[in-house]
């Protein structure tokens, strides 16, 4: 499952940000650098191999094996960390703690980060309940409803709030991320209420094209979308055995 960034403006086309932009780490130091949107993509999945490592005691990893766990070329991982700096020892590898670090700082992981829930149906209640978000540094602070009967009901520790109650529960929560879990056909009114509430940062499950400010960075997971590419690779690998069979 993937997130394909998709920042947009109000008059629904591309605006700020997107996969061919160039994105900004800052360092504690003061200083910046501009990095690909794919490369900070792809760090969040370096720093994802780099736990399981961690999980099995593995102390250090070469670039090698790190790319290929990764699904990249090694070039391009090395590539990758040089924006972060040097941390690679010759004919040893990368430390992986040391690595884990360095991208959870990068990445803003060192900070908690608080989340708000938007629809608790069964895709948001399923969301709510991933242990996933707690061990990456989010927190799942508040669950928002627009369903009278949702409302006040307790899930997972928590009192699903009205959407009316958006804006207080913004502020009181100090929510940085909105992730929407609701029917396309509420969305753009939705996203734009967390807009208005001062929530720069929305993860969007609906399956719609959602127009945002040039300030607010919107990511979307299509899962119908994901599950057609796989489909295409299926019919490739069909077509592909089939002009093996034809062959012999």
């Amino acid at each position: 499952m993937t997130a394909e960034h998709e920042t947009r403006g109000v008059d629904g086309l591309p605006k700020g940000r997107d996969a061919g932009d160039n994105s900004r780490l800052v360092y504690p130091h003061g200083g910046a650098r501009s990095v690909p949107e794919a490369t900070v993509a792809r760090l969040a999945t370096y720093l994802r191999v780099l736990g399981v490592l961690g999980d099995r005691s593995i102390n250090t990893v070469s670039s090698e094996e790190l790319a290929t766990a990764a699904g990249v070329n090694s070039a391009k991982l090395r590539k990758d960390l040089s924006f972060l700096g040097s941390y690679g020892i010759r004919g040893v590898g990368y430390d992986v703690a040391t690595l884990t670090e360095e991208i959870s700082r990068t990445l803003g992981l060192t900070v908690h980060r608080s989340v708000a829930l938007i629809g608790v149906g069964n895709l948001g209640q399923a969301l709510a309940g991933y242990a996933g978000f707690a061990t990456r540094g989010f927190r799942v602070a508040a669950l928002v409803d627009a369903d009278p009967a949702r409302i006040g009901t307790l899930i997972r520790g928590l009192v699903v709030q009205s959407i009316a109650e958006l804006e207080r529960v913004v502020a009181e929560e100090q929510i940085a991320i909105a992730v929407l879990a609701i029917p396309s056909s509420a969305a753009q009114e939705v996203c734009d209420k967390v807009v208005a509430a001062g929530v720069t940062s929305i993860l969007n499950f609906a399956p719609v094209v959602l127009s945002v400010p040039p300030h607010v960075d919107l990511r979307k997971v299509d899962l119908a979308a994901e599950l057609q590419i796989l489909s295409f690779h299926e019919n490739r690998k069909n077509a592909a055995a089939l002009l093996s069979k034809v062959a012999r």
